[in-house]
């Protein structure tokens, strides 16, 4: 079981790791061409594509847990049908936001208000990378089918290759063919679509290797529609909630001043590193859980939950440890700002603790997923989200006298934990729903 969970996760670990060096090789060029503005408006774009793409994650999630499923059940056809369900969706979808695109960013700019200079070269940036929208979504569907089908490495193998295709052509349009700050977007978009050209090759790879039966009828593809909508739409609302706690964690830093969102900003940078590590075991869940669900192994299924649980508990013990006692070592890392070095060792300890709260999350996330629980897995964060509001302002009105920022620390790791307990709580019931024939 063990080799299983390693096979999977070691190569999602170093997926996750790669695919942020997409946006810091576009920031790394930005910053040659002599402006800051330039770097500013790779920095904007950025975040308007993340906060667009982010909320289509469902389109990884639902069809590996699904994809899973009719992989234990020996049933290639049902996985087929779902890999075509899922990338009809996901080229109508990026078709939509190319049309709606001026909408799209205006609502975008509005609510990120960049300066007038950056304002431009942003208009430039989000107007050619814009074309990469079918592109990109379809590669999630992919990607998460790939990893259905207990396949990890070739998502990986499309990570390394996106990021190597976008260093190279950004430097050749910016600099070689002189495109200037535009060359970054054409860089990053023709990445964008070598990605599925390479998806779509190790698709067919694996079709054959795995015979999958590819003729299948149109009837059958949209008689199973019904139970993928229901489960997209679970992981899209669950997405929506995930952005919002994430936007009011960072307004509300915001209005406690530049130095507090620094250091904010700063530990956040450290649960992301964490969960590069614990979403790798996570998709290990969905990939494992999900077959086992399928193959109506609940001694599988058990084990399978155990294990990923000895192996979050490590990466946490290991993150926690290191973020309690090399705090002093790692800040200078991220940055070398004498006040922000100076207020971060009083949030330290914030730190340490954020990895032993999200664990269980985390797993549990992974888990559901593979079989299809989204429904409860919504649930559970509706909880948590609750939970975080309420700590935040029932803090105020208490007189403990806890500044805007400590209230804000304590609400968050109350909902990271929170949504663990609620997961762990339901796991009985969840399991023995997902080996049931009815689930099926």
């Amino acid at each position: 079981m063990n080799r299983q969970i390693l096979h999977i996760a070691l190569p999602s670990i170093v997926s996750n790791i790669i695919v942020p060096l997409l946006g810091l090789m576009d920031l790394a060029i930005a910053g040659h061409l002599g402006a800051t503005a330039f770097i500013g408006a790779v920095s904007v774009g950025a975040t308007m594509f993340n906060l667009t793409y982010w909320n289509f994650n469902f389109l990884r999630m639902g069809t590996s847990g699904m994809t899973a499923q009719a992989y234990g059940a020996g049933d290639f056809g049902e996985a087929f049908r779902i890999l075509l369900r899922s990338t009809m969706l996901a080229v109508a979808i990026g078709l939509a936001i190319i049309v709606l695109q001026y909408p799209l960013r205006w609502l975008l700019l509005y609510a990120i208000s960049p300066g007038e200079e950056v304002y431009q070269y942003v208009l430039t940036y989000f107007g050619i990378c814009i074309w990469g929208a079918p592109a990109i979504l379809s590669t999630l569907g992919i990607s998460g089918w790939f990893l259905g089908m207990q396949n990890s490495v070739y998502p990986m193998a499309v990570s390394i290759s996106v990021n190597v295709v976008n260093i190279i052509v950004s430097l050749l349009c910016t600099f070689t063919f002189g495109m200037g700050f535009a060359g970054i977007a054409v860089g990053t978009v023709s990445a964008q679509w070598v990605g599925l050209l390479l998806s779509l090759l190790l698709l067919r790879r694996m079709i054959r290797r795995k015979s999958v039966p590819v003729s299948v009828r149109f009837t059958e593809v949209f008689s199973g529609l019904g139970r993928f909508f229901r489960v997209n739409s679970d992981i899209f609302l669950r997405s929506l909630c995930l952005m919002l706690v994430t936007l009011f964690f960072t307004a509300s830093g915001a209005r406690s001043g530049d130095l507090t969102l620094a250091v904010n900003a700063l530990i956040m940078q450290l649960f992301m590193l964490y969960s590069y590590f614990m979403d790798g075991f996570a998709f290990a869940g969905e990939a494992l859980a999900g077959r086992y669900a399928g193959e109506r192994n609940a001694m599988a299924l058990r084990h399978c939950a155990l294990r990923l649980f000895m192996w979050g508990s490590l990466v946490m013990l290991i993150f926690s440890t290191a973020y309690a006692t090399m705090g002093d070592t790692i800040m200078p890392l991220l940055t070398d700002d004498a006040a922000v070095l100076a207020e971060a060792p009083a949030y330290r300890w914030w730190a340490a603790v954020i990895p032993i709260a999200g664990m269980a999350a985390f797993i549990w996330d992974g888990i559901y997923i593979g079989l299809t629980a989204t429904r409860q897995m919504l649930a559970a964060l509706l909880v948590a989200t609750a939970a975080f509001f309420a700590i935040y302002y029932g803090l105020d009105v208490l007189p403990l006298g806890m500044s805007p920022n400590q209230r804000l620390w304590t609400a968050f790791i109350v909902y990271l934990a929170s949504r663990g307990v609620v997961q762990t709580l339901m796991s009985g019931r969840v399991f023995s729903a997902a080996i049931s024939p009815a689930q099926k």
